[in-house]
């Protein structure tokens, strides 16, 4: 999923502007609220271009070294007047790791100790480093580097979010929307012999393609039409995780899961683009959910 380029939108996090109401406007990399518009930063913010900043190397570099240039999104709250600004890494390949997160990591140990990112498993597992990699929202843990040394890597944080600092992502907005789906199992009636709730192996399968995302947030912050109605469109991450339990056999709450998306915003702002389908790190396809959720609500 690293290499695919869409061929009419690239997914950059300094294209298009957020629009957000300036009284609303904070950082969430402090404690205390503040008044000042400037102290909030969007990953659409334009930053200040690579030609315009310094390169910092490596401390030592090999004579016969692969020298590849890693361009950075920097921001920190603790100058919140100053724009944000792409920051360049040289790193030899021969001494980093085959994937993102190895020259993230490598940056941050031997190089900027400043650069601030998030990550934890290391695997495509917990979703902590989902970042906008040239152009592609995917897992900073799952993206090869290419080995093309003549390309010159950029990396921003999730498009069309506010950001807390670098390439970390405010997702407060995005965990508040999944909190109100509700995402577990409600049921009233307990089964007959009061063990576990049991489902055949065909209803089982109906959960596969679904069960299986992360909430990394790659395909919400893909999609135009979160980008403009965030605080409204549920967005393909929500919306799947919402089917993954409107076709749970084993839950009683159907009917109220249904009313909660039978509104103009929730579920409707979905437009079939399929930006979240193509981007998504672990070959899910939000897209379909989606289109599942609405024919279940054309014929119910």
């Amino acid at each position: 999923m690293a290499a695919f380029r869409p061929s009419t939108v690239r997914l950059l996090a300094c294209t298009r502007p957020v629009f957000r109401s300036p009284l609303a406007t904070r950082t969430y990399a402090t404690v205390e609220p503040t008044s000042k518009v400037g102290d909030a930063i969007s990953a659409s913010q334009h930053p200040v271009p690579p030609k315009d900043t310094s390169t910092i190397p490596e401390p030592t570099h090999s004579p016969e070294g692969k020298i590849k240039t890693f361009h950075i999104y920097r921001w920190s709250p603790d100058t919140p007047t100053e724009k944000p600004r792409m920051q360049s890494y040289t790193l030899d390949l021969n001494k980093t790791g085959p994937m993102m997160l190895d020259a993230l990591i490598r940056i941050k140990n031997e190089v900027d100790p400043t650069l601030t990112f998030r990550r934890s498993c290391r695997e495509g597992i917990c979703g902590s480093c989902a970042m906008n990699i040239d152009g592609v929202n995917t897992l900073a843990c799952l993206c090869r580097i290419p080995t093309n040394t003549s390309h010159e890597a950029r990396i921003y944080p999730l498009p069309h979010t506010y950001v807390v600092k670098d390439l970390v992502p405010d997702l407060t907005q995005f965990y508040k929307q999944y909190k109100s789906i509700k995402p577990y199992l409600q049921r009233e009636s307990k089964t007959e012999d009061g063990l576990e709730n049991r489902q055949s192996p065909a209803d089982r399968k109906k959960l596969d393609g679904l069960y299986e995302c992360i909430l990394c947030a790659c395909c919400s912050t893909s999609c135009p039409s979160y980008w403009w109605n965030s605080h409204e469109y549920l967005g393909p991450a929500v919306l799947l995780q919402s089917y993954r339990w409107l076709v749970d056999s084993r839950d009683e709450h159907k009917e109220e899961r249904k009313a909660a998306l039978d509104n103009s915003m929730s579920l409707y702002r979905c437009h079939t683009i399929l930006n979240c389908s193509r981007t998504c790190p672990k070959g899910l396809n939000p897209g379909k959910a989606i289109a599942e959720i609405k024919k279940t609500m054309a014929f119910s």
